[in-house]
């Protein structure tokens, strides 16, 4: 039985700008990732690797001598919309200011009768991120 969610895999052409953004925009750490064969990075949530960057040429070339299919490059975000995270709502006007100082584009939206505050933007690679800012939550 499946428990969680594990990873997701930001493929790019750019895979140290891709860590900046979500390194220095989005607060994730870097931290260990083991030798794959390809180049990449890992950021952390906590304990977690929850985001893995691979180098499109590179990870398709290493997949392709073992045997795994690789997804190829399409615009937009294909079939998945949008990748979420939770935050705390004292964390809401922090990240707006840390946008801002980015020079990102960003659209806000409120449920405030749920105790939500919404946050979305693209990565550099135009992937649809949704941060959630709870009042009920830290």
């Amino acid at each position: 039985m499946l428990s969680r969610l594990d990873h997701f895999l930001v493929m790019t052409h750019d895979v140290d700008a891709t860590r900046d953004f979500y390194r220095d925009v989005l607060a994730f750490q870097e931290g260990f990732r083991p030798d794959l064969g390809f180049l990449g990075h890992w950021l952390y949530l906590g304990e977690i690797a929850a985001l893995h960057i691979a180098d499109w040429d590179s990870y398709t070339a290493h997949s392709h001598r073992l045997g795994i299919p690789v997804t190829v490059p399409a615009p937009g975000t294909g079939p998945l919309d949008h990748v979420a995270f939770n935050g705390p709502m004292s964390g809401y006007e922090p990240f707006l200011a840390r946008l801002r100082e980015h020079g990102l584009d960003f659209h806000p939206h409120d449920s405030l009768a749920i105790g939500l505050r919404q946050i979305f933007l693209n990565d550099p690679n135009g992937l649809k991120l949704e941060l959630n800012f709870w009042a009920d939550r830290q």
